[in-house]
């Protein structure tokens, strides 16, 4: 893969902190080139700035919310459903370094992946052009979705059903995926079928939450699209 990186609007003077946050763990271990010439570094950076950002934003912008309300649209902004929906409009998975393993798995699309790569690069920015800079990335690449956070109610499949029948289709179907943890702290995995496609998954403490959190991202699929 070469060292391209996306039109973001900014030239680097550092051209490795691109570079790096656009490189997977498994691209650096396939190489030999240790721990730190992948992004996990850098996204542990970028996931701070990230919320500081989106917590001062969503304060200046919603002065009549109450802190609840904030702390739901920010948890729904910072996602990594909605991190990933961002990265794919940047086209992420086109210049992120990768293992051959990994990228012949579908890597360059997994959530997770581009999520994380999406916090690097805004911690890439962050370091080598300041706040204002890393700021501007994150208003013009993510935070028009807090407009439509705004005025969610959080009954994410409630909205996801709404969205479903205006064109006639059955309503959505969920189910369990997967379980895992002490019975006391049990985290369930839930899938969301939209006309029997499987369209967004989703964890949660209960079956009910999972399901919600399976239900955002799928609505956040069908916002990109």
């Amino acid at each position: 893969m070469s060292d391209a990186i996306p039109n973001i609007g900014h030239v680097f003077r550092d051209p490795r902190l691109p570079r790096i946050a656009l490189t997977h763990s498994s691209y650096a271990n396939e190489r030999g080139l240790g721990r730190s010439a992948c992004n996990e570094r850098l996204e542990f950076l970028g996931d701070s700035v990230l919320g500081h950002i989106t917590a001062e934003y969503l304060y200046r912008s919603y002065p009549s919310k109450p802190e609840g309300e904030l702390t739901k649209m920010r948890s729904a902004l910072v996602c990594e459903s909605s991190l990933a929906t961002a990265a794919r409009r940047l086209n992420l998975g086109e210049y992120l370094r990768v293992g051959r393993g990994e990228d012949r798995s579908g890597g360059r699309e997994r959530p997770s992946i581009l999520a994380d790569a999406f916090e690097a690069l805004l911690a890439a920015l962050y370091l080598d052009g300041g706040r204002d800079v890393a700021e501007r990335f994150v208003r013009e690449n993510l935070l028009d979705l807090a407009a439509h956070y705004s005025t969610q109610s959080g009954d994410y499949k409630t909205q996801l059903q709404e969205i479903v029948q205006r064109d006639g289709s059955p309503s959505p179907e969920y189910r369990i995926i997967g379980e895992r943890g002490p019975e006391h702290a049990r985290t369930f995995t839930a899938e969301v079928l939209i006309s029997g496609v499987a369209s967004g998954s989703g964890e949660g403490g209960t079956k009910k939450d999972a399901e919600q959190s399976a239900a955002r991202a799928a609505l956040n699929s069908l916002t990109a699209q």
